[in-house]
């Protein structure tokens, strides 16, 4: 899934290749989901995409869009046929230059016919013409895309590229982007990575964005709108460029006194969690008027009313955190959300450490004190929560009181080489909460499946005996609440997705 460089020599060699079609008769149809149980038909079978490069106008009075994004992959069969993940109303496909059949079906699928079938193993370049108004598409009776005064963003999780470009939409294709968006004098485009170049002509300004790294389709961002935008650089030498719109109102100075804090953050983070994984960073926040907050890899979307009551720098924090638990290292499937939103939760915990307004074992104490045993809470298994539960409270308290439970079972030195070494040993891929285990009980040299069985697959409160073994509410009196507590729930809406 990385960008893949071409020899020379070997284009002539390739396109022979190509030039032999697939035996029309073994040629089949890539199948129209990835094989994700929890969403069935997102993400598509047949192909891998290395590389997206969407070229993008976008008219932010009316919310019109149009595009061509050009999709590089590489099939995984012999293919009659392949779907992409999409809304948009298609004008023209090409597939290696030649013009392609389409036609929709289902809430979000666009199924491309070649002109001849496609070889197994063959360099494919996908081209899909487009326009529409995002905000009018909705699949399964939602919108990821959120239209703001100034403009529009697609932001949202576990599905936001639908709105504004093609793609197989599923973490398990991890590709680099390169994103041009021409907007009128006087907005600005943000989008992830590293800001390439502008150039403005003819009233329209055009911003060339540019991820180097695998990035999976929902951490992809696009924002359109009236923005004060700061840069800087942390002091590991990390760019930093945050956005924060201009009408924001009583919301700006606290929203700015959080996101300035990037930088400083990331850091520190990088003390528990390795190097900072990725060539930029930064933050932005629209005005919209949603309430949750997302990790769009190198600069996460935030939402105005989080910073309603003041500074929230915990919230940064979380995002801030899954640049390593979620973007360098992503789901194998969406039932390991807990690799994700435990450690993110965890890393609060971290924080509230930092600041000394409360250790990660006082607050694993409070939470598991805070919920009696037929509190609902402890239904939900972090571990595999099911779809409904995907962004439930209890994957992210109970899921980071089980890596408080794994923590005091394998004592710090593992623990700390665990959170340091995951990042690298899954670097820009994918991996399960399985893949967690058995790297767990690699570094630790103990067996931790009833460990894991017990904090993360029981529907039920880990009995008393349990918790005295994992170290958690060894005191028979209720906990105190930490003086961080309040703070770190003030993020709760992060999973309102």
């Amino acid at each position: 899934m990385h960008r893949r460089i071409i020899a020379p020599g070997a284009l002539a060699a390739a396109s022979v290749l190509l030039a032999i079609p697939a035996s029309a008769a073994s040629a089949s149809p890539g199948a129209p989901g990835i094989g994700d149980p929890y969403y069935p038909a997102y993400g598509n079978g047949g192909y891998d995409v290395s590389h997206y490069d969407l070229r993008l106008k976008y008219q932010p009075a009316t919310d019109e869009l149009e595009g061509t994004a050009t999709i590089l992959a590489k099939t995984t069969q012999e293919l009659s046929r392949f779907d992409l993940d999409f809304l948009l109303d298609v004008s023209e496909v090409r597939v290696n230059g030649a013009v392609a059949a389409f036609t929709t079906s289902g809430e979000h699928e666009l199924e491309i016919t070649p002109k001849t079938p496609l070889a197994k193993g063959a360099t494919v370049t996908v081209v899909v013409r487009y326009s529409g108004i995002p905000s009018s598409k909705q699949a399964y009776g939602f919108t990821s895309w959120h239209r703001t005064a100034d403009g529009g963003v697609g932001a949202n999780e576990p599905e936001a590229a639908w709105w504004w470009f093609p793609s197989n939409d599923h973490p398990l294709d991890k590709a680099t982007y390169d994103v041009s968006v021409l907007v009128p004098d006087g907005s600005q485009a943000i989008s992830n990575g590293t800001l390439q170049s502008t150039s403005s002509r003819l009233g329209w300004t055009r911003y060339n964005w540019r991820s180097n790294k695998p990035q999976a389709t929902y951490l992809a961002t696009l924002a359109v709108g009236k923005f004060d935008i700061t840069t800087g650089t942390t002091e590991s030498g990390i760019p930093v460029v945050n956005a924060y719109s201009k009408d924001l109102g009583d919301n700006a100075g606290a929203a700015r006194a959080s996101i300035e804090r990037t930088g400083e953050i990331a850091d520190w983070l990088s003390g528990y969690f390795g190097p900072y994984p990725f060539d930029a960073l930064g933050g932005y926040v629209p005005n919209t008027n949603t309430g949750y907050a997302l990790e769009t890899q190198t600069r996460p979307f935030y939402s105005p009313r989080q910073f309603a009551n003041g500074s929230n720098v915990s919230v940064v924090v979380h995002e801030l955190a899954h640049q390593w638990y979620g973007d360098h290292v992503s789901v194998a499937g969406w039932k390991d959300i807990w690799l994700n939103e435990g450690f993110a939760r965890y890393a609060q915990w971290l924080w509230s450490e930092h600041e000394g307004e409360g250790t990660a074992q006082e607050l694993a104490d409070y939470v598991y004190a805070s919920h009696p045993a037929d509190d609902a809470f402890w239904t939900v298994k972090p571990g595999d929560p099911g779809a409904a539960n995907q962004f439930d409270i209890a994957v992210y308290d109970r899921g980071a009181l089980a890596v408080q439970a794994l923590r005091n079972e394998i004592g710090d030195d593992a623990f700390f080489a665990v959170l340091k070494g995951w990042p690298k040993k899954h670097a820009y891929g994918n991996a399960s909460v399985a893949d967690l285990q058995k790297y767990a009980e690699q570094i630790s040299g103990k067996e931790l499946g009833p460990l894991f069985d017990t904090w993360l697959f029981q529907p039920a409160k880990p009995a008393a005996p349990a918790a005295r073994t994992a170290s958690i509410a060894k005191v028979s009196a209720a906990p105190a609440q930490p003086k961080s507590w309040k703070k770190i729930a003030a993020t709760n809406d992060v999973h309102e997705h």
